[in-house]
């Protein structure tokens, strides 16, 4: 690599060239180092001008772009007609954390250009681990903020009422349009509403009755 100099496997003839190395990592280098896990010479060769680019949840701004972008790829390599994504489900899609980054994203929209057998990927298409209460927000509200705003006010009238019920009432008014907002974007599909929910469907079907939805 310093001297720009190599021999093919097996051969004895010394080759130059113009090369560089383009090289991108995960991993903390440091620490594997300290852990004699790489090289430390290997580091600083190709440590000649090092660029971090931050994780994709950092920059949700890029997630409709990547998209689009692997949407065209796909449609290109597997032979497939082009697909468009619904707003409601390019919500969900940039709200998601993404903990596998750029990878897990192609990945889930090939799948969804594989599995979905029309020309418009919707909420409904969306696999159940994306369809958090957090990504089905619009994606300039964050729950905990958007719960601080709606709570601050009746929390201060139960302050000042000395109200000793407040966690129930508040559990009580929120139950209810969390489980109709995800029964409504499943379609009504009851175990995929439980799933999210992260209760089993017996529990679902006596809130449903208790809390009168329809």
């Amino acid at each position: 690599m310093q001297e720009k100099q190599f021999e093919r496997l097996g051969g004895k003839e010394l080759i130059t060239t113009d090369m560089r190395i383009i090289a991108a990592t995960h991993q903390n280098l440091f620490h594997l180092i300290q852990n004699s896990q790489f090289r430390t010479d290997l580091y600083y060769r190709l440590n000649v001008f090092p660029i971090k680019i931050a994780p994709l949840r950092e920059r949700k701004e890029d997630i409709p772009v990547l998209v689009e972008h692997f949407l065209q790829k796909g449609s290109k390599e597997m032979a497939v007609g082009r697909k468009v994504v619904e707003p409601e489900a390019m919500r969900v899609l940039t709200n998601f954390e993404w903990p596998g980054n750029i990878r897990e994203l192609e990945n889930t929209v090939k799948s969804l250009m594989i599995t979905n057998v029309t020309g418009t990927i919707t909420l409904e298409s969306l696999p159940n681990n994306l369809l958090t209460p957090e990504c089905l927000l619009d994606s300039t509200e964050n729950l905990e903020e958007v719960a601080f705003e709606k709570l601050e006010q009746p929390v201060k009238n139960a302050v000042e009422l000395n109200s000793n019920l407040l966690l129930a009432e508040v559990i009580s008014k929120v139950e209810r349009p969390l489980i109709s907002l995800v029964l409504q974007q499943t379609n009504w599909n009851q175990q995929r509403t439980a799933r999210i929910l992260g209760i089993n469907r017996n529990t679902l079907r006596k809130k449903i009755k208790t809390l009168g939805l329809k």
